[in-house]
């Protein structure tokens, strides 16, 4: 009896800190996206592409470690940033800006489920 609880205990741990790391992730994912935005919107072009790279970054390893719903938002926000990274590269800040506004939006969401999938663990 003993042992199933030292295991059950184990994996609550494990999942705790799964759920903190996706969420120390998605948290400097928001914070690059957002940046990227802003640049993008005052037609900093240069700005906006170092912020997608750094959200890029945070938004694939959240995803590795998310599951479900998470994992859907974090994947379509992989692909928004890589689109608005194409177009900045070519210089169509106005349309790279877009895709970095979706990829902000799919961050948001999937942090919210990782928010409240940790807030229900806690129960």
């Amino acid at each position: 009896m003993k042992k199933i609880i030292s295991i059950g205990t184990g994996l609550f741990l494990l999942s705790t800190l799964v759920f903190a790391d996706n969420h120390t992730h998605t948290t400097a994912a928001l914070e690059h996206a957002n940046a990227a935005v802003v640049n993008g919107t005052d037609g900093q072009t240069p700005l906006l592409l170092e912020q997608t790279k750094a959200a890029l970054k945070h938004t694939l390893a959240a995803s590795k470690e998310a599951k479900s719903v998470p994992k859907t938002h974090l994947d379509a926000a992989v692909k928004e940033l890589h689109e608005a990274n194409e177009l900045g590269n070519m210089g169509h800040i106005g349309s790279a800006t877009i895709h970095a506004e979706a990829a902000l939006k799919h961050i948001e969401t999937g942090n919210r489920y990782i928010d409240y999938n940790k807030n229900s663990q806690k129960h």
